[in-house]
């Protein structure tokens, strides 16, 4: 039995409008699964990655929701992921002409216990949860213990101003837990609020100088990625699409990213060891098209394997 890869993080629901309201004054809202790990994991296993998921939600209607959605998706839940003590968390998206989201969150975080089970990959985490107290500092003490086990770590700050408004405080903690990851993922919207003035190139190998760390990738949006690993640099383009919204787009390039180093070999005791030009080329263009399949669909809505290959090629 494969073991699955494992997510830490908030699941929750996203409340998605826009800015422009119709004359009548009523504006057009949707509420739909999200947030960050939970949508990395739902396109993990959309790609064919077995994933489990730790996070903490409720049974009330939106729990409800999410529960179907991750499930439906063939996402497992830890154990004491579903609990109905809690009220599942929300962010309000307001979406401007563009189809760019902004959130405003209503969240508690406070996860399960976290434990790793043998033979596990990977541990991917992000987002609120590695910010947000109670659960951000679970989530730094399991990376410390796990640190030498062969299990690859990756991190996706996914920076929320809203939550975190200090950016020197935000990058300290950054640092701390990319120190203990071996994969990095940062927007060029987060270097810009967590390092502002510095080139992403220069931020990457800042990052580069942990013992652990063995590559860092900065999204660009409309312009591609940028990957940057001990021994090589690439910069990859993204094709020309007709955007509907952003809203997951960064967490479909998060879980292609993953899968693309999966199917290398490049997970578990490896931990990216021997990542070459080619390799590093190839997974940041896999996910890149991904993202940009999920830019042409409302919402956090991934692509599975099949969908990228019918659009991109293998």
């Amino acid at each position: 039995m494969t073991v699955p890869l494992l997510v830490v993080g908030e699941a929750l629901v996203d409340i998605v409008g826009t800015a422009a309201k119709p004359r009548n004054g009523n504006g057009r809202t949707k509420a739909t699964p999200g947030g960050s790990p939970a949508n990395v994991a739902v396109g993990l296993a959309r790609l064919g990655v077995p994933t489990e998921l730790v996070t903490r939600f409720g049974t009330d209607a939106y729990g409800d929701q999410l529960g179907a959605h991750l499930f439906g998706n063939g996402v497992q839940l830890a154990p004491g992921s579903v609990d109905p003590t809690f009220r599942t968390s929300t962010a309000t998206a307001t979406l401007d002409a563009a189809g760019v989201a902004t959130y405003k969150f209503d969240i508690t975080w406070e996860p399960p216990a976290l434990s790793l089970s043998r033979g596990c990959p990977a541990i991917h985490t992000g987002s609120i949860a590695t910010v947000l107290e109670p659960g951000a500092a679970a989530i730094r003490e399991f990376l410390e213990s796990v640190a030498d086990q062969p299990v690859t770590v990756t991190l996706d700050p996914n920076a929320r101003p809203s939550i975190t408004p200090d950016p020197v405080a935000t990058w300290e903690a950054v640092r701390a837990l990319a120190a203990s990851s071996d994969l990095v993922k940062l927007s060029d919207e987060d270097c810009e609020f967590l390092r502002p003035g510095r080139y992403p190139e220069d931020i990457a190998e800042e990052l580069l100088t942990a013992d652990r760390t063995q590559c860092v990738v900065i999204t660009r949006g409309g312009k591609g990625a940028l990957g940057v690993s001990r021994d090589a640099k690439v910069d990859v383009t993204a094709p020309v699409i007709e955007v509907v919204d952003t809203v997951g787009a960064g967490d479909s390039f998060m879980s292609a990213l993953i899968a693309g180093l999966d199917a290398r070999g490049m997970l578990g005791e490896r931990r990216l060891t021997g990542l070459t030009f080619e390799d590093l080329r190839d997974v940041v263009d896999y996910a890149v098209k991904a993202a940009a399949i999920t830019c042409t669909r409302h919402g956090a809505d991934p692509p599975t394997a099949a969908e990228h290959t019918a659009k991109w090629g293998s």
